[in-house]
């Protein structure tokens, strides 16, 4: 593993910028030795080029609490085939295994298909968490990896928090109705963001996923209307 004074030194000259509305951060420079390998609302995940079996998930310094937070729960969860390794904590970053495979939104943009086994990883891994005390909240399609078929969880740093968005349930059940019908099909981007934000504009107590996934089905030809 790197001497951690030196890898201190080479994250803190990683520059991004977060947002209080939950958008994606903006990236400003990263040191030509790390390669970006993903970004989200709180942090950058960069790796090494000489320790490519490793990740750091780097967070803003406005999102410190959250990495407490993430750091406390992979403590918690241990050893587990659902979940990522974590190697140690710094200032600012965690140190993660790294996980191989498309996330389950690049199987859709991809036309890769999702087993069924996936989503009974995901099923069984949100039991085990539940298991150790923990809230599994905010899984979705960017959080979790398909690995030689099976189910890999990445973000772990909201299960400290109560709640739940509904979002997996929701996600499960689109699968059981509407899946077949797109199976092994590539569903461009643009598709996937519109449906993803009617989705957030419509979602509440009496949301039914049968009838919004209907309207869209409908809309492009999947399933004839009523």
């Amino acid at each position: 593993m790197m001497d951690q004074q030196k890898l201190e030194l080479l994250i803190k000259q990683i520059d991004f910028h977060s947002y209080s509305d939950n958008r994606i951060v903006t990236i400003r420079s990263i040191p030509s030795e790390l390669e970006l390998i993903g970004k989200g609302t709180d942090a950058v995940v960069v790796r090494h080029l000489d320790q490519p079996h490793m990740v750091y998930k780097v967070y803003s310094p406005e999102r410190i609490e959250k990495l407490e937070n993430e750091y406390a729960v992979y403590r918690q969860l241990g050893d587990s085939p659902y979940f990522c390794v974590c190697y140690s904590k710094g200032s600012r970053f965690l140190s993660l295994s790294y996980e191989e495979g498309p996330t389950l939104y690049e199987c859709l943009e991809q036309g890769i298909e999702i087993p069924d086994q996936v989503i009974a990883d995901v099923e069984q891994a949100r039991s085990y968490v539940r298991s150790l005390g923990l809230n599994p909240r905010d899984i979705h399609l960017k959080n979790v990896i398909m690995q030689d078929g099976h189910a890999k969880i990445l973000d772990v740093s909201e299960y400290i928090y109560p709640g739940d968005d509904g979002r997996w349930n929701h996600l499960v059940q689109a699968y059981d109705l509407f899946y077949p019908l797109i199976k092994g099909k590539k569903i461009p981007i643009w598709l996937i963001e519109w449906i993803k934000k009617s989705y957030y504009k419509q979602v509440g107590e009496t949301f039914s996923v049968m009838e919004f996934g209907k309207r869209f089905a409908q809309l492009f030809g999947l399933v004839k209307p009523d």
